[in-house]
């Protein structure tokens, strides 16, 4: 797996031909009683070819205004006499950070993206993309990289183990956008 930053003239929706988000989600957490608890909440989720193409919109956003969009690429080698013998990198994660400051001080940088190809979640993908996304947030100027997280428990879990606790300011932004999502911060 190489990691690298995607350029903008490669985001369009081919590049997430080989990419699936598919997750089945049965526990999450949810906030009653201004506590984080876990309840039964049973889905999938997954994206249409509609949300494919609004995340390319977003991520090529990302690039054109100073953020960063990084992929975790798998080679692929083709079959040889098939015509197109040869390596192939094909994305499987990916992570982007915005450029523009969050916080009453600026100190946040917004971790937008962060997902791995269902296939190979549990390998270390999203800990390395976590981690880089860490670095060019703190690059970009942020003192904390800020997290609106999925609020399934797997999800939590992998941000829990890489030190992430619930934002001191949760922007309400995020909040109104996805309301079940838990508002995390990492301090870097």
């Amino acid at each position: 797996m190489r990691i690298r930053k995607i350029k903008l003239s490669e985001l369009d929706r081919s590049l997430f031909s080989d990419f699936r988000r598919r997750q089945a989600v049965t526990d999450c957490y949810r906030r009653e009683g201004g506590q984080l608890v876990i309840r039964s909440a049973p889905f999938i989720d997954d994206w249409s070819e509609e949300d494919y193409l609004f995340l390319v919109q977003c991520l090529r956003r990302t690039i054109e205004t100073g953020g960063v969009v990084l992929g975790a690429f798998e080679a692929i080698f083709k079959e040889p006499g098939s015509g197109n013998s040869g390596k192939k990198e094909v994305l499987k994660g990916f992570a982007s950070v915005e450029a523009a400051p969050l916080g009453s001080r600026g100190q946040y940088r917004d971790l937008t993206c962060l997902h791995v190809s269902e296939e190979l979640r549990g390998n270390g993908i999203g800990r390395e993309l976590f981690s880089l996304a860490c670095m060019e947030a703190k690059r970009l100027g942020g003192e904390k990289l800020y997290i609106s997280g999925h609020s399934a428990v797997e999800t939590q879990r992998f941000y829990q183990s890489m030190g992430c606790k619930e934002a001191l300011e949760p922007m309400e932004e995020h909040v109104k956008r996805e309301p079940y999502d838990v508002q995390l911060e990492k301090t870097l």
